[in-house]
């Protein structure tokens, strides 16, 4: 049974802002992980950015005085349902420079790139119903 992601705000305006977001998929709890754990560096360029060939970029780091004024770390836990599906949830902390306070639509925009990322990884996991399943 699909149910589309929960969002469910736990924030903190301070140098903190943690935030969850519940998702339900139906597929079962090791595929997504094996995807978005293990495979995430292969596949989400090739389902999301639509590449993954030559050229493409892992990571980037950006130089003081940047425009970005936070990092973020994601925390992924991913179980099975009763219903042969699964059911993820990520936390997504927001570490901010001194002085500076995270609004909540740059919160809201951060939880749905999130969230096209998952059902994207859904998609293709519905599609394709041979990946990893070993």
């Amino acid at each position: 049974m699909y149910r589309s992601p929960q969002l469910l705000y736990l924030c903190h305006a301070y140098r903190v802002a943690s935030c969850s977001t519940i998702y339900y998929a139906p597929v079962s709890a090791s595929r997504p992980f094996k995807a978005l754990i293990f495979d995430t560096s292969n596949l989400i360029p090739k389902i999301v950015l639509r590449s993954g060939g030559p050229g493409s970029i892992k990571k980037v780091n950006f130089a003081e005085g940047s425009e970005f004024k936070y990092s973020i770390s994601y925390e992924i836990k991913i179980e099975s349902t009763p219903e042969e599906g699964s059911k993820g949830k990520n936390i997504s902390t927001y570490n901010t420079k001194p002085g500076v306070e995270i609004k909540e639509e740059d919160i809201k925009a951060g939880k749905q790139k999130a969230a096209g990322v998952f059902k994207a990884v859904e998609a293709y996991l519905l599609a394709n119903t041979d990946a990893y399943v070993n």
